[in-house]
């Protein structure tokens, strides 16, 4: 099959077990986001061993067209005293494309993924590129568990077909009208979260995107300040843990800027 037949039978499956007529455009970028939009609104129901083989053949060669970083050739912003091996990154770019043992995805309660067509937030683009397995993974996780998932926990599950092994998922807090200490409280759980999850799994780099700094509305400057402390206190503590390498991944200018004068003080 070429990349063009698997995406055309790979829409084509997801229109008919929608059971709706829908237009199959012609050109390529049309088709990628018809694909994407109609695995960003698929419910987490069961499907076909074809059809997960065909998608991971799929997004397996979209991430050859990709340029994947890989984190060990990110340069170490900041050493941690009394854990010599430790220390925290920057990094600047899509972090569906870092190789990585675990990116840390900012989700909601529902612990599902965005099921907003092609939105840009970091739930839809890791879902989008890690394919369905994830939304039944969270699916089954959630199931479970028999309740919506607390802001500042943590769950892990596999990244599928992303260039990490693992996602991480939290649920930030969401600022209503001003920062209150119970928020910074609970930002700072889900740094601290994370980290004893990798560490529990016995992983050694982590990825973090800037939690709740986007439409959960925590001030961008404050949160940085929150989790580069978490972090570099929560290495400094356990210096016996797996987890060595911590990246700050931003995607905006502005973002890299707060970062960068907060790990050059």
């Amino acid at each position: 099959m070429t990349q063009e037949e698997r995406r055309l039978y790979l829409i084509e499956e997801l229109i008919k077990e929608r059971n709706e007529k829908i237009k199959i455009p012609s050109d390529e970028k049309s088709q990628r986001d018809l694909l994407r939009a109609l695995m960003n609104i698929r419910e987490p129901l069961p499907i076909s061993e074809d059809f997960l083989n065909i998608q991971d053949q799929y997004l397996q060669e979209r991430n050859k067209e990709r340029v994947i970083i890989d984190s060990d050739t990110l340069e170490c912003k900041r050493k941690i005293a009394g854990n010599e091996k430790a220390g925290l990154y920057l990094w600047q770019g899509d972090i569906t494309s870092l190789k990585v043992d675990a990116i840390v995805n900012a989700a909601n309660s529902a612990l599902l993924g965005c099921f907003t067509p092609l939105h840009a937030c970091i739930d839809n683009c890791i879902h989008t590129f890690s394919g369905i397995q994830l939304r039944l993974a969270c699916n089954e996780i959630m199931q479970k568990q028999g309740k919506p998932e607390e802001t500042g926990l943590c769950k892990i599950t596999p990244a599928f077909n992303l260039p990490s092994k693992f996602i991480l998922h939290t649920v930030g807090p969401i600022v209503r009208t001003s920062v209150s200490p119970m928020d910074k409280i609970l930002l700072a759980n889900c740094y601290k979260n994370c980290l004893t999850t990798a560490a529990q799994n016995e992983l050694e780099s982590v990825a973090f995107c800037c939690i709740s700094t986007g439409v959960f509305r925590f001030p961008a400057e404050l949160a940085a300040q929150i989790a580069v402390k978490t972090v570099e206190n929560w290495l400094k503590a356990n210096p016996k843990e797996s987890v060595k390498k911590v990246i700050f991944n931003v995607f905006g200018n502005k973002d890299l800027e707060i970062y960068k004068e907060i790990l050059e003080e």
